[in-house]
């Protein structure tokens, strides 16, 4: 019978993943290639961070003038209608609602401090999918999936079903590559190749009614069965702490122990950001179309799923057999050495990579790409697997309000700083020095990347040891 509440609500995970896959590759190759990857900073500190501030707003004034389900159904509609609105309006006519390519450069030219502004406000509806895209991750996994697991889950069902949730989600980014193989296949003639993304965007679309479908289908016939769905059994569930954006600061200041994992958090966002904009556009050198931009990054979210699938499988056995500190300092060491290795290649790329391109038979762009492709599968397998776990056990020898309010001013001030500081760092190197792109930012991108890094080892350490007192302290029960 538990099949019958879990197996609908694994596959809503599992498409919600393939649509955030999916729109995630496509957002960077709109953007990318047509704007520039110069571009995706300044979207993400400018107008993802704002955006989803207000996104977060209108969010909490629903919940207070709906219930649950038409919140889930309101926000999961208005994802479906942007894409609609997309696929069939915006995407196939650009030349109806941007202003021309001539015009865009012109000013770009005139006004050289802000032309990345001006190239993503003139290309607006590519930009706007990025947002939406950013959006769809945060709101229909992290947020709307995760809140109906917990109010539909029992304690002792979440220690079976959230893990295996997390596994089934990820087998969608395998279909991800699959799809786009076939509908990005330049043999294959559904449309024009001028609008070949419709087909994979009428995919999204389809996947989002699916969501819809099996949220539905949840609601009327497993929450309707007491067998499956006793809410006395789930418990009471507390309010989650909210804090201000000063109280948090004020909180994470006052606490050495949480500034500590604020900074692991701040410099995981900041670091995998910096490596992520050199990369992203090295594969734009490399494959310099929409078309085949998106189907690298298809078949990038499949490495990605493999990794997340064997690193969450071994994850568990790492944390059982090795000390706190030891598991924490996986995550750093690995985007470290993965960072080391793919810098090092860009900068001596005209002697020793080609030399070592020339042994592996592929030219020095493309194996520059691949160990980039490594560095960032292997960073988010051990960051999904051991950062998460590490830095949520780092909160259990704490008091309760410090449990609750601590996380929240973590989640406030190291989430947010962490998800827009290396927007930030890339936006403003950009502003000020407007004759740059990333060809002449990445000496000075790797001096920072190296810099947060080694700050967040020293973060690790400090806070090992101050966690390793705290948990002390408790088994002592002072």
């Amino acid at each position: 019978m538990k099949t019958k509440k879990f197996i609908p609500m694994a596959l809503m995970m599992m498409f919600i993943l393939f649509n955030y896959a999916t729109v995630r590759s496509i957002k960077d190759g709109l953007v990318v290639t047509n704007i520039g990857p110069e571009a995706i900073g300044f979207l993400k500190m400018y107008f993802v961070l704002p955006s989803a501030m207000i996104l977060m707003i209108v969010y909490a004034k629903l919940c207070n003038i709906m219930s649950p389900q038409k919140v889930f159904v309101t926000v999961t509609s208005a994802f479906i209608g942007f894409f609609v609105l997309f696929t069939f309006v915006l995407y196939p006519n650009p030349q109806l609602f941007h202003a021309a390519p001539e015009t865009i450069e012109e000013l770009a030219v005139a006004y050289p401090y802000v032309k990345w502004f001006i190239r993503v406000l003139g290309n607006w509806s590519y930009s706007l999918f990025y947002i939406v895209s950013e959006m769809w991750g945060s709101m229909m996994l992290t947020l709307l999936f995760w809140q109906f697991a917990n109010q539909t889950t029992k304690t002792s069902e979440a220690k079976r079903f959230y893990s295996m949730f997390g596994l089934i989600g990820n087998v969608g980014l395998l279909f991800v590559g699959l799809a786009m193989a076939i509908l990005l296949n330049e043999n294959l003639h559904i449309v024009s190749k001028e609008v070949k993304l419709i087909p994979l965007l009428s995919l999204v679309i389809i996947n989002s009614f699916i969501v819809l479908y099996l949220y539905k289908w949840v609601n009327n016939h497993v929450l309707t069965d007491p067998s499956l769905y006793d809410p006395s059994k789930i418990g009471p569930k507390k309010k989650k702490a909210k804090l201000s954006l000063v109280d948090s600061f004020k909180m994470i200041f006052t606490s050495r122990y949480l500034g500590l994992i604020a900074m692991l958090v701040f410099s995981y966002g900041v670091s995998i950001n910096l490596v992520e904009g050199v990369w992203k556009s090295k594969v734009r050198e490399l494959y310099n179309t929409t078309e085949s931009y998106t189907a690298f990054m298809g078949t990038f979210q499949v490495y990605q799923g493999i990794a997340a699938i064997f690193f969450m499988l071994v994850g568990s056995n790492i944390l059982r057999r090795v000390s706190w500190f030891t598991a924490a300092m996986f995550t750093p060491i690995m985007i470290l050495i993965t960072g080391v290795a793919f810098f090092s290649f860009i900068f001596f790329g005209s002697s020793v990579g080609l030399n070592i391109a020339a042994f592996f038979g592929t030219g020095p762009l493309a194996l520059v790409v691949a160990i980039g492709t490594a560095q960032n599968v292997l960073s988010k397998g051990v960051k999904y697997s051991l950062f998460d776990s590490t830095k949520e056990m780092s909160y259990i020898p704490l008091d309760d309000e410090m449990k609750s309010k601590g996380k929240a001013a973590v989640d406030v001030i190291g989430g947010r700083l962490g998800k827009s500081g290396g927007g930030f760092i890339q936006s403003t190197l950009f502003t000020l020095m407007p004759t740059f792109t990333f060809v002449e930012a990445t000496p000075y991108l790797s001096i920072i990347f190296f810099a947060i890094v080694i700050l967040w080892i020293c973060a690790v350490k400090m806070l090992g040891n101050e966690y390793d007192a705290k948990i002390a302290e408790v088994s002592s029960g002072k």
